[in-house]
């Protein structure tokens, strides 16, 4: 038997706790119509008898506190709404609770933008980890000392787990569920929640924003140039000589307050017009290229599928109206 450990944490997302609260329990049903024993335990912990969510209009009851767990094999952390380092304080006491849980031996997976809560914990450091995209930016500017693949829809390192955005948390059930029992239970449960089981990446998922959350107001304006004129054929040179810096300060201050290179910085502002392009689907995939100032066909499909997971065509036939 697999004790778990679903918290219910202020500001959490509640479909989060109620999906997975419902997968180990459709799970449990199906072994036992295998003739197996049931697999897993799930107990909602918190720290208060009775957490509200959406203002009040529904209330989860916990079946113990933190201190009344005694078995853990799996602590998991739904996602968060709202300001991630608001709802980081509000939840601040569990911090230590998942730490000390973790060194005793349980395994510890985060949700989506739950990562932040196990970023917290200090256990993450050195340590890869994913979130949703739309908080990668904010992430990596708290907790520099993790290695953010918010392009991957799961992670899995030591005993700890995270999953990418949204409902990316089904595939990381998925892969729990395979890890503790086998591989034909999470099949099963792949075909009856119909869900992808081996989707990996969240990279065509992606909206690429900008990393403007700094103070180096140069920089800011350097970047609005380059979105506002991403078509145009722009180098490292061009951009440092028009804003008068010299490359070498250019190229570090970018880098500082963008987490960026300059030089991947105009490729992905590129390769989201592009993507914007191919969505409308009026245009040819070279019609697309000319237009966000590529001319090497090779270069794009390359540059593209790094950041996308997906080459252009594949991108076109996913996403434009047929």
């Amino acid at each position: 038997m697999k004790y778990i450990s679903l918290l219910a944490l202020k500001n959490a997302v509640l479909s989060s706790i109620t999906d997975c609260q419902y997968v180990f329990t459709m799970v449990n049903r199906f072994l036992k119509e295998q003739g197996k024993p049931a697999m897993f335990h799930v107990q909602i912990v918190g720290l208060t008898k009775e957490v509200k969510y959406n203002d009040g209009l529904f209330v989860i009851k916990t079946d113990k506190l933190l201190n009344e767990v005694m078995e853990n094999d799996l602590i998991i952390i739904p996602a968060l709404s709202g300001d991630m380092i608001s709802a980081t304080h509000l939840n601040r006491e569990y911090g230590h609770w998942i730490a000390l849980q973790y060194k005793e031996g349980a395994e510890v997976a985060s949700f989506c933008s739950g990562a932040f809560i196990l970023a917290f914990t200090g256990l993450l450091k050195g340590k890869q980890c994913t979130t949703h995209w739309q908080y990668a930016n904010e992430f990596k500017h708290f907790y520099p000392s993790v290695e953010l693949v918010d392009e991957k829809v799961m992670t899995d390192q030591n005993g700890l787990y995270s999953s990418g955005g949204s409902t990316a948390y089904w595939n990381l059930l998925l892969h729990l569920i395979e890890k503790y029992t086998d591989r034909e239970t999470a099949v099963y449960a792949a075909k009856y929640f119909v869900i992808d089981i081996d989707r990996n990446f969240q990279s065509p998922f992606i909206v690429f924003h900008g990393q403007k959350d700094h103070s180096d107001e140069a920089v800011k304006n350097i970047q609005e140039y380059i979105e506002q004129h991403y078509k145009d054929k722009l180098t490292v040179e061009q951009l440092a000589d028009k804003f008068n810096i010299s490359r070498r300060t250019f190229e570090r201050r970018f880098r500082k307050a963008t987490r960026n290179t300059v030089a991947e910085y105009i490729q992905k502002v590129k390769i989201e017009g592009a993507k914007k392009l191919l969505e409308i689907g009026r245009k040819s995939i070279s019609e697309v290229m000319y237009d966000i100032g590529y001319s090497d066909t090779q270069t794009f499909r390359e540059i593209f599928k790094r950041i996308t997971g997906m080459t252009p065509v594949e991108y076109k036939n996913k996403y434009s109206k047929k």
